[in-house]
């Protein structure tokens, strides 16, 4: 673990849980006053950011940053495409795709901030708000995010935490306060998210259950719910991403297609078809004015309660997504990770909430003669299962409802785990069971006590405030990125004060093997040598070996050692290479490469353009990075 950063934040989460526990009035005026001056006076930079966002990402998407792979040019994916997909999915949005398929486009037909309540022109811009709250804008703030990690993480071998994403800005400095202050903010706001949203699921899977077996909805049926979705949480975060969280994931997306075929079929099939078509195009055709608007010239509660709530939202939540797509993207090129994650779970979600939404508003106009909505004013929780009561199988629909939300519950409390475990680890994927059942635990219990507490709705305020700064970091990070990607796609290092003319030499000459094997011998040896003696003068046993390809500084560790490693490694040129290839081949230029045994071979990121001494300065951090989770062997007399 990194113990800063793992018991710093677990010191702030006991002190925000007792301030909600035994405190909850006060907790829950102060954070609700944040929260209103935060919107209040910051609402235009939500707008702002979000737009400026979703523009960022296509830019990367669309110009030559696209070709871009997060990893190295060669490796494959990690998970098939269809995997890849369901577990964006469900990590994404899933229980607030349950908790508000019918609720949402039901009170925006009941209360719309322009149409008349409850007439045809309400239906219409209830759906088109959904869309536009739901869309590819919460997607683009979840893809700046995981798009920084992934490629600072898989390509440039840094470890997969926030602080990453900073490092073309602030260099060594993301390893001290700074780089641990990032962390424990974005672990803290990830856990009360998740904790917040748990409680959605919880209420919701209890109205269920009531409504099915007559199980009493209560805070100590809600405690026991919590506990036992928590321990298949644990069961499957203890099997990691590979099969626990992934074959969940899959599950996941099995119900979900199953629950929306049925409801499209069961209800107005015609409709629903040409609702969807009709609400894809007022969509686009509101898109700008949807992405800019913010009533200020006629100025109303509405924009507060929902839109700005909703950036605001996906902004606190973009740590914890963010860092599990890109945990599962490497691999995938910019322009694939860019549209995989903003277009395909976004056409899924217009999808669902078209067939639900226009579903439970053509029922409540008809059959169900105004009874969903007054549900829906009632209680949030109820609005799905009173919408299926108008629907044929109740029961068995309204069982796979309950089941889908669990499972959400289960995907969403195992995989923010494994996001907060990788942060508080330092980056380090492989860790001891027991920390990643603490985060797990912790989770459960900070749900636990809110729910006791009545202090939901003041963590939902606390979290929105913190995604003011985290808008902030978030900028920050799309500029690092932006530096990174440019620095990549001209073939040079993203060093700034590596040498001009070796900076100039390697895009108009590209190097050959035997340039990069003689740079390792007049650069890269005697910076692997330079710190072995270092480590020899502290008492610690190292040695310089030679390998295939390269050399190897190895030093004596308790368990494991530590290795880093230089080796010439060849690339495919750039399409607009100034060099000419011969007929029929493509023509390769040769570059020096990094790695350490923690993330192997192919975690291997490029150091061509690196000077001894900045050669010795990464060694250090690996080195640094290294020490928080292994002890050194002192060197025997």
């Amino acid at each position: 673990m990194n113990p800063r950063v793992f018991w710093g934040a677990s010191a702030i989460i006991a002190a925000l849980l007792a301030l909600a526990t035994f405190a909850p009035g006060t907790s829950d005026y102060v954070f609700t006053a944040a929260q209103s001056w935060v919107i209040e006076s910051f609402g235009w930079f939500y707008v702002a950011a979000v737009a400026g966002f979703l523009a960022f990402v296509l830019f990367l998407a669309i110009g030559p940053t696209g070709k871009i792979k997060l990893g190295p040019d060669d490796v494959e994916p990690d998970f098939p495409y269809v995997s890849w997909l369901a577990m964006l999915f469900a990590a994404g949005m899933g229980i607030g795709l349950m908790y508000f398929a019918v609720a949402e486009p039901v009170q925006h037909y009941i209360a719309p901030p322009e149409a008349e309540p409850g007439t045809i022109d309400a239906a219409r811009e209830a759906m088109v708000i959904t869309f536009a709250h739901w869309g590819v804008h919460a997607w683009a703030i979840y893809a700046v995010v995981g798009l920084s990690l992934a490629y600072f993480s898989h390509r440039k071998g840094l470890p997969l935490t926030l602080r990453s994403g900073l490092q073309p800005l602030l260099g060594d400095k993301i390893n001290g306060g700074i780089g641990d202050a990032v962390d424990i903010f974005a672990i803290c706001g990830t856990l009360f998210g998740i904790a917040t949203s748990l409680g959605l699921g919880v209420a919701q899977i209890n109205t269920g259950l009531e409504y099915l077996f007559g199980v009493p909805s209560t805070r100590l049926s809600q405690i026991l719910l919590i506990a036992g979705v928590m321990g298949l949480a644990t069961i499957s975060v203890l099997t990691g991403v590979d099969r626990g969280v992934r074959r969940l994931s899959e599950l996941n997306l099995f119900i979900a297609v199953l629950l929306m075929g049925f409801v499209l079929v069961a209800g107005p099939t015609g409709f629903l078809l040409k609702a969807l078509v009709q609400n894809f195009g007022l969509y686009l055709d509101h898109f700008f004015i949807r992405t800019f608007n913010l009533y200020a010239y006629e100025p109303r509660d509405w924009m507060a309660n929902w839109t700005l709530f909703y950036w605001a939202w996906w902004i606190a939540w973009s740590p914890f997504v963010g860092m599990f797509i890109a945990r599962i993207s490497r691999g995938r090129t910019v322009r694939e990770f860019v549209i995989g994650v903003l277009l395909v779970p976004s056409a899924f979600t217009f999808l669902w909430m078209t067939v639900f939404g226009n579903t439970a508003m053509y029922l409540d106009m008809t059959v169900a003669a105004g009874a969903i909505s007054q549900a829906v004013q009632a209680d949030l929780s109820t609005a799905l299962f009173k919408f299926f009561e108008y629907l044929p199988g109740t029961a068995i629909t309204s069982s796979l409802a309950v089941a889908l939300i669990v499972v959400f519950f289960v995907t969403s409390a195992d995989s923010g785990s494994l996001v907060i475990d990788t942060i508080a680890a330092g980056g380090a994927e492989e860790t001891p069971e027991w920390q990643r059942v603490y985060w797990c635990v912790l989770q459960g219990v900070a749900a636990a006590l809110l729910m006791l507490a009545g202090g939901l709705s003041a963590l939902q305020a606390a979290t929105l405030v913190a995604a003011l700064p985290f808008a902030i970091i978030m900028i920050l990070l799309a500029w690092g990125l932006y530096r990174g990607l440019r620095a990549d796609l001209l073939g040079v290092a993203a060093v700034p004060d590596a040498p001009l003319r070796l900076r100039l030499k390697r895009i108009l000459s590209p190097s050959r093997r035997r340039d990069i094997e003689a740079q390792i011998e007049r650069i890269g040896a005697p910076a692997l040598d330079a710190v072995r003696e270092a480590l020899a003068e502290e008492g610690v046993a190292a040695s310089i070996e030679r390998e295939a390809g390269g050399v190897a500084l190895h030093a004596k560790g308790a368990g494991a050692d530590f290795v880093y490693r230089l080796r010439a490694a060849s690339r495919p040129l750039p399409a607009f290479s100034l060099l000419e290839a011969p007929e029929g081949r493509r023509a390769l230029e040769w570059r020096l490469r990094a790695s350490t045994d923690e993330v192997g071979a192919r975690g291997a990121y490029d150091v061509t353009d690196h000077t001894q001494q900045q050669l010795i300065s990464d060694i250090l951090e690996k080195l640094a990075l290294w020490r928080t989770r292994h002890a050194f062997v002192a060197q025997q007399a």
